[in-house]
């Protein structure tokens, strides 16, 4: 039924595809004894910072080491997460305040694919039709506030009732071609960046970080299959204890940014950072159907519950296919494939009666323990599909039990953060106060949608302590759409003609 929309590509400001390095893997070189800064975490935050600083800062030596033999193979790995931009417009867990700031960041990813060449653009980033759908007189009721409210800071959006649905996506409104009998309503975005392959996008961060530093004396250190062991604060530097594919070495930084999902708050801890933190980690299943829908279709939030509702969406990897999901599983991995994580989640949970007691708190909710018990019996071989038809009926209510198919090996962790002070379950990305010189980032969703906007956030906090050149004005105007005329009058810094490129 459904069909992929024209991908993100920009022939404006393309950079050459011959000028795009082939591989991400560089050439061997020896390890340096010093670098002003070292990013642990090849997902596309790590990635998205290395790009930042080759791009908008004059630094000299920079180092990225991730632990696994290629870069996004954890939470930014295509078929661990739902592929998508969450700008908040039909995130209806969202609120306005937070709409409105991650719609900021958002909007940096398309920005940045705009940088690139057709080709590679067109494998990172993509435009889909979405829309968020109410199913029934209270959601409809809800919906419709909602447009009021946000409409005025998000333009784009349509409010369509049942019949502009059914244009839009005929397998939502129609069943055997006759509308079906719910009230329905929906908030849609036409035709916008909406689907990521998160995995892509790193390796392009990457790519675009060497060219930055093409035919200059700045170097970039890429050093894969590479583990922080352990993090050593010194007067004016920290001293990194590596273990690469040739044994142990050290390494002293100016500066270090921990992007390694649950695994920065694991380092931060074993440094006595972050102790007012546990983990919950939350493990996300997904089912595969054949190409039901033209784009995401989102469902209303139930508010009392702290997990994402269900969605369908067409996966960027696997054409004629739509994913439908994510299920919420309580796993005790810090990563959903590794069973030897399962140590690394007790070193994190911190077990004591302040988590105890968040989480009697939050199974104290008949909403959430229903929901709980009932996306474990998802996971069931023969029970499971049974069950999740039922639940994706509300978004595809033809949907036959023959469509559905569980996505084996999809699917990733998000590592959910408690607040021990305050016995809670946090939602949200969190970066975790240390010392100077030093920043760790735990980012479960939307940490991917904002790794360009996090990015810029240590990005003022490095160039701050270190001294050294940022351009803020190339960095608003590729990634915000700042023009000059604007950057000279905010008082950004100084103005954009005859200033230097970072490359």
């Amino acid at each position: 039924m459904g069909g992929r929309l024209p991908l993100l590509v920009s022939e404006s400001a393309a950079i050459p595809p011959a000028a795009i390095p082939s591989d991400v893997t560089p050439a061997a070189a020896p390890t340096p004894a010093e670098t002003d800064v070292l990013i642990i975490g090849g997902g596309v935050c790590g990635t998205a910072l290395l790009f930042e600083l080759a791009r908008y800062t004059d630094l000299g030596h920079l180092t990225l080491v991730e632990r696994y033999d290629q870069l996004a193979q954890v939470n930014s790995r295509a078929t661990n997460n739902s592929q998508t931009i969450h700008c908040g417009d039909i995130e209806t867990n969202y609120s306005l305040e937070k709409a409105r700031a991650v719609k900021r960041t958002a909007e940096m990813i398309g920005r940045y694919a705009e940088l690139l060449a057709p080709e590679q653009a067109s494998r990172c980033v993509f435009r889909t039709p979405k829309l968020v759908l109410a199913v029934g007189e209270r959601e409809c009721a809800f919906l419709r506030q909602r447009f009021a409210l946000f409409s005025p800071h998000f333009p784009a959006m349509e409010l369509l009732e049942k019949a502009q649905i059914a244009e839009w996506e005929p397998a939502v409104a129609l069943v055997d071609g006759v509308l079906r009998p719910e009230e329905l309503v929906a908030i849609g975005i036409r035709n916008s960046p909406t689907a990521v392959d998160y995995e892509a996008l790193a390796e392009s961060f990457v790519q675009q970080a060497r060219l930055a530093l093409a035919g200059s004396e700045r170097q970039l250190n890429l050093q894969l299959g590479t583990e922080a062991e352990r993090l050593v604060p010194e007067a004016d530097a920290i001293r990194v204890e590596l273990r690469g594919p040739e044994g142990p070495y050290t390494l002293r930084a100016r500066h270090v940014v921990v992007n390694a999902g649950a695994h920065s708050l694991l380092l931060a801890q074993r440094l006595g950072f972050g102790l007012q933190y546990s983990c919950l980690p939350v493990a996300g299943s997904f089912y595969f159907t054949p190409d039901l829908l033209r784009g995401k279709v989102y469902t209303v939030q139930n508010d009392k519950l702290p997990f994402a509702a269900i969605h369908g969406d067409p996966d960027v990897r696997a054409p004629g296919k739509t994913r439908f999901g994510p299920t919420a599983l309580l796993l005790p991995l810090l990563e959903r494939y590794r069973p030897a994580s399962f140590w690394q989640f007790l070193q994190v949970l911190r077990l004591d009666w302040a988590v105890l007691a968040a989480f009697w708190q939050l199974f104290s909710v008949a909403d959430i323990r229903g929901y709980i018990l009932r996306n474990l019996l998802f996971e069931l071989p023969w029970l499971g599909r049974r069950l999740f038809l039922a639940d994706a009926r509300k978004i595809v209510p033809g949907m036959q039990l023959e469509d559905l198919r569980f996505a084996k090996g999809y699917g990733g962790v998000r590592p959910q953060l408690i607040d021990k002070r305050n016995r809670r379950l946090m939602l949200g990305e969190v970066s975790i106060p240390a010392i100077p010189r030093l920043i760790f980032n735990v980012t479960p969703s939307p940490g991917g949608t904002c790794c360009l906007g996090n990015a810029e956030r240590d990005l003022e906090v490095i160039a701050a302590q270190l001294g050294c050149r940022l351009d803020r004005q190339r960095l608003a105007l590729e990634l915000h759409g700042v023009p000059p005329t604007v950057i000279r009058s905010s008082g950004l810094g100084e103005q954009l003609e005859g200033q230097s490129d970072a490359a």
